[in-house]
């Protein structure tokens, strides 16, 4: 009688998993709806739940309908033919093509009553479909893997929605986009704003558009490392490229000449994102790089930025004198300008006014008064720094010293009771002290003005998931820069590589040397000492350079031993 009542009120797989007593009527009718609810398939609900496995559900499946079981592991992503069937289709009926072999296409289901699925996907591929079962949390995985694989190719672009992004021409009033423009056909426009898009989910930094002779390549930089992101084919570079100048405001007529320009993408009513445009002119036609500006990128707490607690003790104190120069050092990329506003987020308080010279602009931020450079106008830092000391400043912030003038004012200001950050490019924090000998700064200036220097470097985290422990020889250890008698205890890990990271590693932390400017230091640098001297005493003073700062993130099991012989060129 159970049964009889159970054919009329479930049907396929619920009916099937009822009669083999895997689950009660009661609880399939609570387990049907929370699954409605969720909006989610009925086995995904239960797999998900731990409610039955999934390898158990297919199995039975497998017997009862007698479809062919396919075990998941054996696939290749690479070889799938996703082209075939768009996304939404995919996520909607939670299904994957498997292989197609002449008008034939080999559909994994986990659900093999699922025949509207395969009904649509016959319709839109005008192939003949064959079900062929699978787990369902292995499909799961591998639907995810695949669309994310393919996410940036030509043929995915079915999604109306990215016609309609809201897109404007950075700081340019955002109602003349440009969108009429003759290069902007729908397809490059979903496509440009699907890589846009990628580029933001991905957690780039970079995006490089590169046309060749007979090859157009699309590469992101994501955690310090380039890789391909997309191929797309040669003869649309120019209108790919087009469209990307239109959405920054630059002259699309224009192609001899470098061209800077700026796009915001607005994701939500709180979230926008600043891309910064740059154009250059090569043998084959522009190249185009667009820098990613996040402004939640510098509202991520100190803590996470990847100090030592003695280091962020430093760099607190520094910035919260009254008066004195905070100088950040590193090489392009290294994070000078988030660890920059990091600070200045703390000090952004209603009693203090503060303004920042920058070239360009990269984040924007509430409470803060920020001028871009413009030096075709005449702006530039040593302009901006005068105008700043006739607006009753409390902190300074200058993108870059590269100048004996811009030094020379931020030094006089540094010692006339107002607190200045700013940035060089130096190797390392005693570098920096000669560098601005160099410029023409006379060392008694230097110490009354210099409160902190530090030189930092970005390395990229371990993936939790798969990291293993190195087993080399000691003396790699002690050539790296271990002590003998650590290495009893001492556990390294190295890079592996899985689903859920980029070879082995995911995500950035901060590899720091924060070197107060001391009473020793002082008296050194009227001297006349040389950079090599000033490590010496840092040394020690108890101050890591970058070297040993790195070897303490090794020990931590943040990152690896390759990763900082890398960034530490050693």
């Amino acid at each position: 009688m159970a049964t009889a009542q159970s054919d009329l009120q479930f049907g396929g797989i619920i009916r099937c998993l009822i009669q083999k007593d895997l689950l009660s009527e009661a609880d399939a009718q609570k387990h049907v709806a929370e699954a409605k609810k969720k909006k989610i398939t009925f086995i995904s609900h239960i797999v998900s739940n731990k409610i039955i496995e999934s390898k158990l559900i297919a199995s039975v499946a497998s017997i009862e309908y007698g479809v062919p079981f396919f075990n998941l592991d054996a696939i290749d992503t690479n070889s799938l033919p996703i082209d075939l069937v768009s996304e939404k289709l995919i996520r909607s009926h939670h299904s994957l093509p498997l292989l197609k072999r002449g008008n034939r296409l080999f559909v994994a289901v986990s659900d093999p009553t699922n025949f509207q699925a395969l009904d649509e996907i016959k319709f839109h591929t005008r192939l003949n479909t064959e079900t062929i079962l699978v787990e369902e949390d292995k499909l799961s995985n591998i639907i995810e893997t695949a669309l994310e694989a393919a996410d940036t190719s030509m043929s995915d672009l079915l999604d109306d929605d990215l016609e309609n992004i809201d897109i404007s021409g950075g700081d340019e009033n955002p109602e003349d986009d440009g969108s009429d423009s003759d290069v902007d056909d729908a397809p490059i426009v979903r496509f440009v704003n699907k890589i846009l898009l990628d580029s933001i989910k991905k957690g780039v930094s970079d995006i490089h558009l590169e046309p060749y002779e007979k090859t157009f390549r699309i590469r992101f930089r994501g955690d310090g490392i380039l890789y391909e992101a997309a191929s797309p084919p040669a003869n649309i570079a120019n209108r790919i490229i087009s469209r990307i100048k239109v959405m920054s405001k630059m002259d699309i007529a224009e192609r001899r000449v470098p061209q800077d320009g700026r796009i915001k993408m607005k994701l939500s009513k709180n979230r926008a994102i600043d891309f910064r445009v740059n154009t250059c002119p090569t043998l084959f036609g522009e190249k185009v790089v667009l820098r990613i500006l996040d402004p939640t990128s510098a509202q991520i707490g100190i803590e996470k930025l990847g100090f030592e607690p003695d280091q962020q003790e430093l760099f607190l104190k520094a910035i919260h004198r009254p008066y004195g120069m905070v100088l950040v050092t590193g090489p392009t990329g290294s994070g000078k300008t988030v660890s920059l506003y990091t600070g200045l987020n703390i000090l952004n308080k209603i009693e203090r006014n503060i303004s920042t010279a920058e070239d360009p602009v990269e984040i924007t931020v509430e409470g803060i008064n920020q001028v871009n450079m413009n030096v075709k106008a005449g702006l530039t830092f040593a302009v901006a720094l005068k105008a700043f000391l006739r607006q009753d400043p409390d902190i300074i912030m200058v993108g870059e010293i590269r100048d004996l003038e811009t030094a020379s004012i931020s030094v006089k200001a540094a010692q006339t009771g107002h607190l200045v950050l700013s940035t060089l490019h130096t190797n390392d924090a005693p570098q920096t002290i000669n560098r601005l000998m160099q410029m023409g700064i006379e060392p008694f200036n230097i110490v009354s003005a210099v409160s902190l220097i530090m030189a930092q470097r970005l390395g990229r985290r371990l993936c939790e998931h798969c990291k293993k422990e190195s087993d080399l020889p000691d003396s790699v250890y002690l050539d790296a820069g271990f002590e003998q008698e650590e290495l009893a205890t001492l556990k390294v890990y190295t890079a592996v590589g899985c689903d859920q990271c980029n070879e082995g590693y995911k995500g950035r932390v901060g590899i720091y040397q924060v070197m107060p400017i001391s009473e020793k230091m002082r008296a050194l640098i009227l001297k006349g000492g040389n950079a090599m001297e000033l490590a010496e005493l840092s040394k020690s003073e108890g101050i890591n350079d970058l070297r040993a700062s790195g070897l303490v993130k090794v020990r931590q099991g943040i990152t690896s031993l390759e990763e900082i012989n890398r960034i530490t060129e050693e």
